[in-house]
This record gives C-alpha cells, structure tokens and sequence, in this order.
C-alpha cells in the first residue's frame, strides 16, 4: 500500500509491505516502487534519516520484512523540461558551497510549467551556478527546490545545491522544523489579535486553478495550519503575520479568505475589489491607487529559518518589505490619520 503527499516540492511515500514479501534490501525495495528515482537517492535519503521502518530511522542496508510499515520523504522529481540557463538578475542574500537564499521580486515565477518555460528563478539560478568559479563536486545541474513562493509573492527562498543537501532539507520541510513567517495585508479588521486557521485545503472543485478550504469530515483535502497576528490595524485593512504549520498550494491566501479577510489585491481569491469601506469616490480613488503600486496579493515572505545540512548550524534570515508594499502601508498609514 502506498500514500504520497506532494503538496510542496517533495513526496512522502508510505508502504505496509506485503505478508510474503522476501527478505530484501530497502534501497532495493524502494528503488523497484518509486518512479523517477534511483539507488543513489534513496542510500542519500537514509543517510539523512528521510526513511523510516516502523517509526525508526534505518539504513540503507536494513532488510525489510513482512508487514513492515515504511515511510520515505524525497525531493520532488526533476520535471520533464529542458531547462535552460537565463542572465536574469537575482536578489541572492546568502550563498556558500551548498546552498543559497533568494529573496525573491514579485512577477517572477520559480520554476518553469505550462505557460512559464522562461524567465523563472531556475533558469536564472542555472546561470548564476554555471558561472560561479567553483561549484561542489557533486553538484547534480540544476537549482534544488523544496518549496516555492506563488508568482506575485515576494520573499526568501532556500535552494540545495547538491543532491545530499536537497534531501535534507526536504525532510526539515516535511517534519516543519523550518521556520516560516510571512506579511499580509488582509482586508478588514481582524477581530481577534492572534489565532489559528485550522482546516483542510484542496483544489476547489468548481474551478481547478485555485484551492478551497474543506471540512476533515469530508475527506476532502489535506490538513492546513495557519497561525496568525496582527501586527498593524488600519480600520478596513489590517497587516497580519501568518506563521506556517504546513505547506500547501496558496495555504494563506485560502485560508485567510475562508475566515473573511482575503489578501488585499489578491485577484484569484476575491480580493481586488473593495471589500471594505466607504462609498465615497475619495476612497474609491485611494483604493485603486493602492491596486495600482502592488503588482498581486499583498504577501511577503519576511522571515526563513532553518538547520544547515552540513554545518548543522542553525540559519535564520529576515527580509524587508518591497518599496511598494511598504508604500502601500505609507498610505493607510496617512489615510487612516486623517479620518
């Protein structure tokens, strides 16, 4: 039997192996049910404790038996996509032998799919790679990813640089021991100064591009943790920091809609019309003047923390706002002073 989780840019693989299964190597045994993988990766997922037997980390050579339970988290598979090096100029805030962090612009998507096979933060980090004067020898020739931000989301993201690091961060992603802190400017005024959104997401049924929130009692979706906190009210418009259990497709965005408080300008989720207000022309003209400085949601993600594979040290960065989000803020500010 098997289950596999690819909401974020990793799977999770669970196995009960079968009463007459014959004794036989793990590594071997994965390998033969996994597509897209290989002996390499799974002896470098156990080497990074990614694959468990019976809730117990085990090596490569562990020998499975019957009724064995099995769980194995690796990197998402390489897409099936010619991906070619871009000089496209990136924000990178750190950077050693293993791997980077990007703060990444708004209107840049992060990996190439249907629609975007150009311009994304792949193929301009394949070209910032392929240009460094050394790259670790075992480099595996393209930007790792475990996670991703949504094409007008701003903020900072880590990337491996080797197939070992990848892997290890994968499972840091999985078992949430990053940590993740995001600013969003939600419309209206957020009732209570802190809470948790706790509720399954899946793509709605209705319209396949975006995500809807579901109740567990109707089997539908994944459970989704958001907390949040108000760190700045304007009366129609409130600035939250939303702290992420877990990583699903657009988890803020939907899950801040399903409480009443879309993002601000967020157009797949609501939120760029009015929401709250007045009916007066001067706050109307306000309104879409703000619209006019942001180029999506107004989401950041401000804060990324997280253990270095191979130093073991304990990383954290921080990241400013984008001049126009904190405009944008500039005017409630003013706005809200006046009124």
């Amino acid at each position: 039997m098997q289950t596999e989780d690819k909401e974020e840019l990793f799977e999770h693989h669970k196995y009960i192996v079968d009463p007459g299964q014959e004794v036989l190597r793990i590594d071997k045994f994965l390998v033969d049910r996994i597509p897209n993988t290989s002996r390499n990766k799974i002896q470098i997922a156990a080497s990074n404790g990614n694959i468990l037997v019976n809730s117990k980390e085990v090596k490569p050579n562990y020998k499975v038996k019957p009724n064995d339970e099995i769980s194995i988290v690796l990197p998402y598979p390489v897409r099936d996509l010619e991906l070619l090096p871009e000089d496209i100029p990136l924000n990178i805030i750190y950077e050693d032998d293993y791997l980077c962090v990007v703060n990444k612009q708004a209107n840049m998507v992060v990996h190439p799919g249907y629609g975007n096979f150009t311009g994304t933060l792949v193929n301009g980090l394949m070209y910032h790679f392929d240009n460094l004067p050394e790259l670790p020898s075992d480099y595996f020739g393209r930007p790792g990813l475990v996670h991703r931000l949504d094409k007008h989301t701003t903020g900072l993201l880590v990337i491996a640089k080797t197939e070992n690091v990848l892997s290890n961060l994968a499972k840091q992603f999985f078992d949430r021991t990053t940590y993740r802190r995001y600013y969003a400017l939600v419309w209206g005024d957020v009732l209570e100064d802190e809470g948790t959104i706790d509720i399954n997401v899946a793509r709605s049924l209705k319209d396949r591009k975006v995500m809807a929130t579901f109740q567990v009692d109707t089997g539908l979706g994944k459970r989704a943790v958001t907390h949040y906190k108000v760190v700045e009210r304007f009366g129609y418009v409130t600035l939250v920091e939303c702290k992420l259990e877990t990583g699903r497709t657009h988890q803020i965005r939907v899950h801040l809609k399903h409480i009443g408080h879309q993002l601000f300008n967020d157009i797949d989720y609501d939120g760029a019309r009015i929401v709250k207000g007045t009916s007066f022309t001067k706050y109307k003209q306000f309104i879409d003047n703000c619209f006019k400085f942001l180029p999506g949601q107004a989401l950041h993600a401000k804060s990324l923390g997280f253990t270095h594979p191979i130093t073991k040290k304990e990383m954290m960065f921080d990241s400013e706002l984008p001049d126009y989000f904190s405009e944008v803020l500039d005017k409630w500010r003013r706005y809200t002073s006046y009124t």
